[in-house]
């Protein structure tokens, strides 16, 4: 698909006035803007790809004049990037590096810091050195899809020559940094002194095997020369550049049925290897990706590489391929999943070895000690269901699964023109094994639920909000089942990113039944369910109604073991290959029960009657499931102001027991009121407590009547 010039000289001046009350010069106002453009278009950057640059001037703190570069700083994203994502770093400095013979990594990152205006920027990017060597005010660079179509073939080299002509400079393979820098400057001399004799301006530079660099006088001059080298690129391509991040509706039941088998082998594995870590999917299906499962050749294609070798560090070098699972006899469904998962499991055990095989045949040639990764695949290919994007967290799956499809896009429109050959094994290791990339190992400390994901029922009320704010802080993958829909919406956005909203009634089986086939679809499975859904009735056994009573039974007991027994079954197919093996992943089912489990109040019983059988349920979850490492745990809360315990419940309660509504509220032994944070944070120990199940933890500031012992 042909990239869209989008540059308005009204939004240009629009970001110049924005920024100029801020201290941002105008340089580094249309160095963002520009950016901006660039990193909107995914077909030419994806999640944090690609970077840019200006040479400007800055002040130092005597006031004199400072020649400095304004380059894309580590972390940021060209798509949202500020001024403070183009760090300036003293120019002069930077072109003296050239003079060297070589240069380490380490000592260039060194270097590029030690020259920063301000010590607190990011790290400027790896290819700073490439930007300050080439002389251009504006300098863009991205991994445009239909570039890399072509820059991926055997005979790439003169495949651009012929394309583009005299208009860009061609640099073979190399690894970014410093020997880059320098070979890149070294072609842009020889082609610029070629096209000069032509009376050819330069426009930009092909990096074989990497992407494509433009640059000018202007940020409009070098942002049009990117999008109009590209578009003569995805003119050459017979199957053009689609990348359709849409997605099918996914009417494959087999999808729902064994991802949670996957997931637990893939954590199963992990494991195994010690590289403890619970793992998301984002699964992708529509006719773009379903065209890779087409192809004739589609296990040699899977085995060629990365279309850009940085996507590597994403992605690994390769995808794992498994069978299509298409059960004809639905009656016996579960000898198919025995199979499909045995052959699967081979399937994984067999990626594995081969990528430890690969790091072995490659650190011989190292100089340097490594620290082998965890050989996991981070892209799942299945006929039928699709492509599958995993990571530690929602985010990492997304964008596994972003890349993957820029690769099969890569691939299917390089093979439509000839043959689709990326860099070496040597290179994509040189890279994944980057010694700049090691360094950072072990120096993140990954929240303590990163992977879990976790259900939250009746999230959308006060209690659950505050339950899903909490868990989200501590790395988890949240899902809001609420009875209200725009209640369990405003508490998912309140959540934060990626986080799922399911409107559902909890006493439906039908609707509790979608709802966790929605989870699976979204994520990939379950770790932890938090049933929490509840309402209160008043009224004597002798005056309440019938009706009335059976409704309180369906959600505050009955909706619970619905939840619950669903919550088992993803659980058990998690666990499905590990039951003789010390691998568990195991799950938590924390139920919010209630002091009236113990302590029962007058004309309540409507609602403590199921709440004390919900004590006995919890307990006999415990009880069952301990051997498979599935803990019940609950919490009982009292006197908690929310959509259960309302201002004119409080009253009522208040009243029946002859107390101010203050001291009804503060009622306890520690006099102090319970907000729905400290049932938050209590759910959240429990989720901490490895070794503890059928427990109750209470969360009332202290009530003699209502303590368990």
């Amino acid at each position: 698909m042909a990239c869209q010039n989008n540059w308005s000289d009204n939004e240009a001046n629009t970001y110049i006035e924005k920024y100029k009350s801020h201290g941002v010069t105008k340089d580094l106002a249309l160095r963002t803007y520009s950016a901006r453009l660039l990193g909107s278009d995914p077909e030419l950057v994806l999640h944090g790809g690609g970077n840019t640059s200006v040479k400007s001037i800055c002040k130092d703190l005597f006031e004199n004049d400072i020649d400095v570069l304004h380059v894309k700083g580590s972390g940021w994203d060209l798509a949202t990037i500020e001024p403070e994502g183009h760090p300036a770093v003293k120019l002069n400095p930077l072109l003296e590096l050239k003079s060297l013979r070589k240069l380490s990594d380490e000592d260039m990152v060194s270097a590029q810091r030690q020259n920063l205006m301000n010590i607190n920027s990011p790290n400027p990017s790896v290819e700073t050195l490439l930007h300050a060597f080439i002389p251009y005010k504006y300098i863009d660079h991205t991994h445009s899809l239909a570039l890399l179509a072509i820059a991926n073939q055997p005979n790439s080299a003169k495949l651009c020559k012929q394309i583009f002509g005299d208009k860009v400079a061609i640099v073979p393979y190399v690894m970014p940094g410093f020997n880059l820098a320098i070979k890149a400057f070294e072609e842009f001399e020889k082609a610029r002194i070629k096209a000069s004799k032509n009376r050819i301006e330069l426009e930009g530079m092909v990096l074989i095997n990497h992407g494509l660099f433009t640059f000018g006088d202007t940020a409009k001059t070098s942002y049009e020369r990117m999008i109009r080298l590209v578009n003569i690129a995805e003119e050459q391509l017979t199957r053009k550049i689609n990348l359709n991040f849409t997605y099918l509706e996914n009417n494959n039941p087999s999808t729902l049925t064994i991802i949670p088998y996957l997931r637990g082998l893939i954590s199963k594995y992990a494991t195994k290897g010690k590289f403890n870590q619970k793992w998301i999917f984002e699964i992708r299906n529509n006719k773009n990706i379903n065209e890779i499962f087409e192809s004739d050749n589609l296990f040699e294609l899977i085995n060629r590489g990365v279309a850009t070798p940085d996507h590597v560090i994403r992605t690994k070098s390769k995808p794992l391929l498994l069978e299509i699972f298409n059960p004809e006899n639905k009656s016996q469904i579960d000898s198919y999943i025995t199979n499909w998962v045995k052959n699967t499991e081979e399937k994984i055990e067999q990626y594995i070895k081969e990528y430890e095989n690969y790091f072995n045949r490659n650190i011989k040639q190292s100089k340097q000690e490594k620290k082998q990764l965890d050989p996991l695949p981070r892209l799942i290919l299945i006929p039928g269901i699709g492509l599958i994007g995993v990571g530690s967290n929602k985010k990492s799956a997304i964008i596994s699964a972003d890349i993957g499809q820029a690769w099969i896009e890569t691939v299917l429109s390089a093979e439509s023109i000839g043959k689709f050959k990326p860099v070496g094994e040597k290179d994509t290791f040189d890279l994944e094994y980057w010694s700049l990339e090691q360094a950072k190992l072990g120096k993140q400390k990954k929240p303590f639920l990163s992977g879990n994901i976790v259900a939250i029922t009746g999230g959308g009320g006060v209690i659950g909000e505050e339950i899903s704010r909490e868990f989200k802080k501590a790395g988890a993958e949240i899902v809001v089942i609420d009875f209200n829909k725009e209640n369990a919406e405003r508490s998912a956005q309140n959540c934060g990113e990626n986080t799922l909203s399911i409107n559902c009634d909890v006493t439906s089986l039908t609707q509790i039944d979608k709802a966790f086939k929605e989870i699976i679809n979204k994520f990939g499975g379950l770790d932890i369910l938090i049933s929490n859904a509840g309402s209160a009735w008043e009224g004597s056994i002798e005056k309440i109604e019938d009706a009335v009573f059976m409704k309180s039974m369906e959600l505050n007991l009955f909706s619970h073991y619905y939840a619950s027994k669903k919550a088992i079954k993803i659980f058990h197919a998690q666990d499905s290959s590990s039951k003789e093996e010390d691998y568990l992943m195991g799950g938590q089912i924390l139920f919010n029960i209630s002091k009236q489990s113990l302590n029962p109040g007058p004309n309540f019983g409507s609602y403590g009657i199921p709440k004390t059988a919900l004590l006995a349920l919890m307990r006999q979850i415990s009880l069952e499931e301990g051997s498979n490492k599935i803990r019940a745990n609950g919490i009982n809360a009292d006197r908690i102001r929310s959509g259960l315990l309302n201002k004119e419940m409080i009253k009522k309660r208040a009243a029946s027991r002859g107390l101010t509504e203050e001291d009804y509220m503060t009622g306890n032994l520690l006099k102090s009121e319970i907000l729905p944070k400290d049932v938050a944070l209590a759910f959240l120990s429990l989720a901490k407590l490895e070794k503890t199940t059928g427990a109750l933890l209470t969360v009332d500031g202290g009530n003699v009547a209502a303590m368990v012992r």
